[in-house]
């Protein structure tokens, strides 16, 4: 199966977890019950992404405080930090991390629930937990990770709304894969935008908000398949410096949907667009914030906020897809690296 093969199963991924997702209830139940006080999440590469997300989903709504654990403390320095009436989350494609692991293993030893989201049950990780959430990707041969980081957003979403006990971010939910089939529908377009960078060897990805992990998963996967020096920047942590950087032509990819962030993205996409000249790729349901982009990918209209990053990212994987083939490189063996990074 390849890389193309999984980004395109996600609809299909993302519907059965939704039609399989009584677990996630009664973890939901469980979290409930144990009334945590904030939330303590370790992770690694593209699922750290899925933890970028949770950071604002579960803070917004339902207003539980997010830290990002730093593994190294755990395993390395064997510091841990003292963990109080916190849900200790563990997130991990193959659960077989061995510092993600260690940080459910400590959580639980001080007393802490644990919760790990993965797509192996029958791993460490599943095996350290109090609760498991299998993401029931199914079984994901490419190196660069696709599907399983829509199914971890889409945990976490269903996870969220079943806390909040809200039936409609639930039927929101359900609209997820006919979005990403719309956004599928676009990879000729896509494809012959890519063309346009096959020569880019640097750019800058922003986004803000829940977007955040956007800008990160899709840099991510442009160093990962292109070798692309790709930095990712909050817009607002972009102001502050490394805007400096940017010069007529420099490339600047975006995810800007609808919501809270809008107006401040369009404000720098538009200086970028007319005081600096940069090179726009914007993923966008807004035309006007299309029409500042040299190659505008649009978004299916309607999307709550919150739901964007499960189909932005779906744009994002197929412009670095096509990029990669563009640039003459395997989209299946990326140089240096494997399926399963155990680190420590």
């Amino acid at each position: 199966m390849s890389l193309r093969d999984e980004i395109f199963q996600q609809p299909a991924v993302i519907g059965h977890l939704m039609a399989e997702h009584a677990a996630i209830a009664a973890a939901a139940e469980a979290i409930r019950q144990a009334e945590p006080l904030y939330a303590f999440l370790a992770a690694r590469g593209t699922s750290d992404n899925a933890g970028r997300y949770a950071n604002y989903l579960l803070g917004a709504v339902n207003r539980l405080p997010l830290a990002l654990a730093t593994p190294s403390l755990f395993t390395l320095y064997r510091r841990p930090p003292r963990l109080q009436r916190a849900l200790v989350i563990g997130i991990s494609q193959s659960g077989r991390s061995p510092d993600i692991v260690g940080v459910v293993e400590e959580g639980r030893r001080q007393g802490n629930l644990t919760l790990a989201i993965t797509n192996a049950p029958d791993s460490p990780l599943a095996a350290a937990a109090d609760l498991v959430v299998d993401i029931m990707a199914g079984e994901e041969r490419s190196v660069a990770a696709t599907k399983t980081y829509t199914a971890q957003l889409a945990a976490l979403a269903l996870l969220s709304a079943a806390l909040a006990e809200d039936t409609a971010m639930l039927e929101a939910l359900l609209r997820v894969p006919r979005w990403m089939e719309e956004v599928l529908a676009l990879e000729e377009e896509i494809a012959k935008a890519a063309q346009r960078y096959r020569y880019m060897e640097q750019c800058v990805v922003l986004g803000r908000g829940y977007n955040y992990a956007t800008a990160f998963e899709w840099a991510l996967k442009l160093k990962e398949l292109t070798y692309v020096a790709a930095e990712p920047y909050s817009s607002a942590d972009f102001q502050h410096g490394p805007v400096a950087m940017v010069a007529q032509g420099y490339p600047v990819l975006a995810v800007a949907p609808s919501g809270a962030v809008l107006e401040s993205m369009q404000t720098l996409l538009r200086h970028l667009h007319e005081e600096k000249r940069a090179e726009l790729v914007v993923i966008s349901d807004v035309p006007d914030v299309l029409a500042l982009a040299q190659v505008p990918i649009p978004l299916p209209t309607g999307i709550p906020e919150w739901l964007t990053p499960l189909v932005s990212i779906v744009a994002a994987q197929l412009f670095t897809y096509h990029l990669t083939r563009a640039k003459g490189y395997d989209t299946e063996r990326p140089r240096g690296l494997q399926k399963v990074t155990e680190t420590r």
